[in-house]
C-alpha cells in the first residue's frame, strides 16, 4: 500500500473515531454561544501549528465562517509580537499567554487552549490564570490529553497520539464549532 494511501486511510479512522466525542464539542459550543449571548469574549493560544489553530479559529470567528453575521468577539493571544517578546524577556516564555488572559480576560470569557501534548507549560499557565480569573475553559489536545485533561472545564481529546493527525482533527473540531456558534449567534439575533 502507498504511503498516500496508507495516510488518507489512517486520517479516515481518526475521523471516524472522532464522531464518538460529539457530545464534548456540543458542550464546548454551548459554552462558548452562552459567552457571546452574555457580552463575553473568546481567547485562543497554542504553539507552533496550534498557534497557526488558534488565529485561524479566532479569524473565523470575527469575520465569519460560512455565512454573513455581525463579527463575534474572539482574539488569539500569539498575535501581538510586542507583549509576546516583552512577557518572555521580563518573565519567561512560560508566562506569555497567562499575562495577557490576567490583563485582558474577565469573569465570563472563554480560553480555547489548544496543545496537542497537553502538557505545553504556557499553556497550562494561561488555563491556570483563567480559572483564577473565573474564565472558562476549553483544552483542544490529544489522546492522552495529557495535563489539560484535569485543568480544563472542557477538555476535547482527540484520537490520536501523533502530532500531524491530532493538528488535522483539531481545524475540523474548530470549524464544527466555528460553524455551530455562527449559526446560534445568527439565530438568536434574528429572533
Amino acid at each position: 500500500m502507498s504511503e498516500f494511501r496508507t495516510y488518507c486511510l489512517t486520517a479516515a479512522r481518526n475521523f471516524e473515531a472522532l464522531t464518538d466525542l460529539e457530545n464534548v464539542v456540543q458542550t464546548a459550543i454551548n459554552g462558548i454561544t452562552d459567552a457571546f449571548r452574555h457580552g463575553n469574549k473568546v481567547m485562543f493560544c497554542g504553539n507552533g501549528g496550534s498557534a497557526a489553530d488558534a488565529q485561524h479559529l479566532a479569524a473565523e470567528l470575527v469575520g465569519r465562517y460560512r455565512m454573513e453575521r455581525a463579527p463575534l468577539p474572539a482574539l488569539a493571544l500569539t498575535v501581538d509580537t510586542s507583549a509576546l517578546t516583552a512577557i518572555a524577556n521580563d518573565y519567561s516564555f512560560d508566562e506569555v499567554f497567562s499575562r495577557q488572559v490576567h490583563g485582558i480576560g474577565k469573569a465570563g470569557d472563554i480560553l480555547v487552549a489548544i496543545s496537542t501534548s497537553g502538557n505545553s507549560k504556557n499553556v497550562l499557565r494561561a488555563i491556570e490564570a483563567a480559572r483564577a480569573c473565573s474564565i472558562r475553559t476549553i483544552g483542544l489536545t490529544g489522546q492522552s490529553g495529557g495535563m489539560m485533561r484535569q485543568l480544563c472545564d472542557i477538555c476535547i481529546c482527540v484520537p490520536s497520539d501523533l502530532t500531524n493527525h491530532i493538528q488535522e482533527m483539531h481545524i475540523a473540531v474548530g470549524h464544527i464549532i466555528c460553524g455551530a456558534v455562527e449559526r446560534q449567534m445568527s439565530d438568536a439575533r434574528q429572533s
